[in-house]
């Protein structure tokens, strides 16, 4: 693994930080350094181009740094705390000083690891009405989120087409590794027979208002049941990922609790949110979209491996291959 960037190093010293914090934890995303500190967690964008999302310039980076704490107040308020620079001052390198911003930073509200979903689903204390709980708080959100004809725009055909031939193409180079040719083979040939089946049904979700400027990004390690619940984390670098069918977003977590064993609850959370948004059309694509969510979950598993400063790979390589196993259960 190549050594740290400069900048990741300096961030790892107490000293950066205007709180002095005692402890520094570093996390990685493939799109992002993430330190957490005894309060407070801040988020810097890594200068990537991933194809689906472009941070290369320092004006992206801060770009899309506001975007992320604007869209995620959406559905965690108190927890996205504003962008702050990161700056080189008496040699040094620091958080919130005066100096010209060499970088920007998301800082959030640390919120407790053990209130998070993931980690209460491998103790088994979530509950029917915890994931009930969360499918009120996402019919309110989907009934008020955003929508208009170019938002709708995005669950018209050709985008949901264009959503996963992008899939099969990027995991290509995977087949063999995180993914069989059959299982790839077998995933790609029922997508696009139930698309094509599908046409009247994807323009009935356009014209009823279903597409909106959704999360996106909705499984279980971005839900913290503290303080009420918080849903963190979405999707701000692309918004074609974000507007979607908001069947598309029920589906990613229905998708996820089956990942963690807990079809029970997956069944659950959907039928609580049926309930509360009337809308039984949803049931007709969900295991659509949940084998489309667990092929994006496998094929960004499966991005890791090529990342040099992420160096546990076996466990990313066994969590990629269960995504695609999953996915291939529901065709």
């Amino acid at each position: 693994m190549p050594p740290l960037p400069e900048l990741v190093q300096a961030l790892l010293d107490p000293k950066a930080y205007p709180e002095a914090p005692q402890g520094i934890e570093l996390m990685q995303t493939q799109m992002s350094f993430v330190f957490l500190t005894d309060d407070h967690v801040y988020k810097v964008k890594k200068p990537v181009n991933l194809g689906y999302l472009d941070y290369t310039t320092l004006d992206k980076r801060r770009f899309y740094c506001q975007r992320e704490v604007e869209l995620n107040r959406r559905l965690c308020p108190s927890v996205y705390l504003g962008v702050v620079p990161i700056t080189r001052e008496k040699g040094g390198i620091f958080i919130g000083g005066r100096g010209e911003g060499m970088e920007y930073a998301v800082k959030m509200r640390r919120l407790p690891q053990e209130a998070m979903m993931d980690v209460l689903l491998g103790r088994n204390q979530v509950s029917s009405e915890m994931v009930g709980g969360v499918a009120e708080e996402l019919a309110g959100f989907h009934q008020k989120a955003e929508t208009s004809a170019s938002i709708s725009a995005f669950g018209d055909l050709d985008t949901v087409i264009q959503n996963t031939e992008e899939n099969f193409t990027q995991t290509e180079k995977y087949i063999g590794n995180t993914i069989s040719q059959g299982r790839y083979r077998h995933i790609k040939d029922y997508t696009n027979h139930f698309i094509r089946q599908s046409a009247s049904l994807f323009h009935r979700r356009v014209a009823g208002g279903k597409i909106r400027d959704c999360h996106g990004d909705l499984h279980a390690a971005h839900i913290c049941f503290s303080d009420g619940i918080c849903i963190y984390d979405c999707i701000e670098f692309n918004d074609r990922f974000r507007y979607c069918d908001v069947a598309s977003e029920i589906a990613f977590l229905a998708m996820d609790l089956d990942h963690y064993g807990r079809a029970e609850l997956s069944r659950s959370f959907v039928s609580a949110y049926v309930d509360r948004s009337q809308d039984r059309q949803l049931l007709e694509l969900l295991n659509f979209y949940k084998c489309y969510r667990a092929y994006v979950r496998g094929k960004v598993e499966s991005f890791k491996l090529d990342d040099p400063y992420i160096s546990e790979k076996a466990g990313v390589l066994a969590t990629a291959r269960r995504y695609f196993e999953l996915a291939e259960s529901y065709v």
